[in-house]
């Protein structure tokens, strides 16, 4: 009896399925065990992206059977880090957590070395951060939104808010309710959050938006004033704070977020691999409550959602940036 024969096209597919499960099989050292993930952060050490990618790393490790390096390659609001993320070969052994300053980087620096939307492949939105507006209870006899835009009304560029630097979201949070006010305040950049928060306690600075829970502590104790949380819906760490959304300034939606990310080219069964491993690793009740810590709220989407979002936020920050006139300092 004849021995049965494949066709080409047969062969061909075969061969495209097996390309396609080697694809998402973990890639090993040449010891045999797991070569390690690097989880580049292009932010410091400390920073609440920091803070969520060494929240998920034990779990992503247990579940992705590597060992995930968690490092930090500071510099130029993020540019640094997402070099070497942009170059990593498109093997999904580096990945990258990044925030909103991705999106915002192209228009404050004169040049960027990557394009933040082609050298990338979004994976995974994480979540996102709600901000909340507090103002000095020394220096702004203000509770409400409407006490506080009337109070500014009166008072044309006399007032001002700090934020952790030009191009910031902090900055854009302000501008943006600057916009949506229609008042006219004054911007004080700052190196950071801590020296922000420092000099808002301190009367230096009369208002900003800051994450909540940077100042959750200091609203709790009287020491500032919340007006408004950023996001369309209330925090639970802050119940009682009106969204700004529901305190007259109807079209203010603003948050920071974090993503996750892998270089331009990454295969998509691999790709879809990594995003079904991080559902798996935010549905472990260890990660939620460490986000929950963080003041994060969970996103977790698919990188098909992702795509469209990255581009809808470049454009939305791009437009705050030029109506800032930010530039890098």
């Amino acid at each position: 009896m004849p021995r049965p024969t494949l066709s080409r096209r047969r062969v061909a597919a075969l061969f495209a399925a097996a390309l396609t499960t080697l694809a998402a099989a973990p890639s090993f050292a040449q010891d045999g065990k797991a070569a390690p993930i690097r989880l580049i952060v292009p932010l410091s050490a400390g920073s609440t992206v920091d803070a969520i990618a060494r929240a998920m790393s034990h779990q992503m490790a247990r579940v992705t059977g590597h060992p995930i390096v968690v490092e930090n390659l500071a510099g130029a609001g993020g540019v640094t880090g997402t070099v070497q993320i942009v170059r990593a070969p498109k093997d999904g052994l580096t990945l990258g957590m990044v925030s909103s300053n991705h999106v915002i980087n192209p228009s404050i620096y004169k040049s960027v070395p990557f394009d933040s939307l082609k050298d990338i492949t979004p994976i995974s939105v994480i979540g996102n951060v709600p901000l909340v507006l507090v103002v000095n209870p020394q220096r702004i006899a203000a509770k409400t939104t409407q006490e506080l835009v009337a109070l500014l009304k009166s008072r044309p560029g006399q007032v001002n808010f700090g934020s952790a630097g030009n191009g910031s979201t902090l900055h854009l949070a302000g501008e943006l309710f600057s916009s949506e006010a229609g008042v006219d305040i004054r911007h004080i950049p700052y190196k950071g959050t801590g020296p922000l928060t420092s000099d808002l306690l301190g009367g230096q600075v009369e208002m900003a938006f800051v994450s909540v829970t940077a100042v959750a502590p200091h609203i709790k104790s009287g020491k500032l004033q919340a007006i408004g949380v950023s996001t369309t819906r209330r925090v639970p760490m802050l119940p009682d704070v009106p969204t700004l959304a529901e305190s007259g300034l109807h079209r203010y939606s603003f948050d920071a977020w974090i993503a996750l990310i892998g270089p331009a080219g990454l295969s998509q069964p691999l790709v879809q691999k990594i995003h079904a491993d991080v559902k798996t690793v935010l549905a472990q009740k260890e990660v939620q409550d460490a986000l929950a810590a963080q003041g994060i709220t969970l996103i977790g989407g698919s990188p098909a959602e992702a795509v469209p979002f990255f581009r809808s936020e470049l454009d939305k920050h791009a437009a705050l940036v030029k109506r800032s006139g930010a530039t890098a300092e």
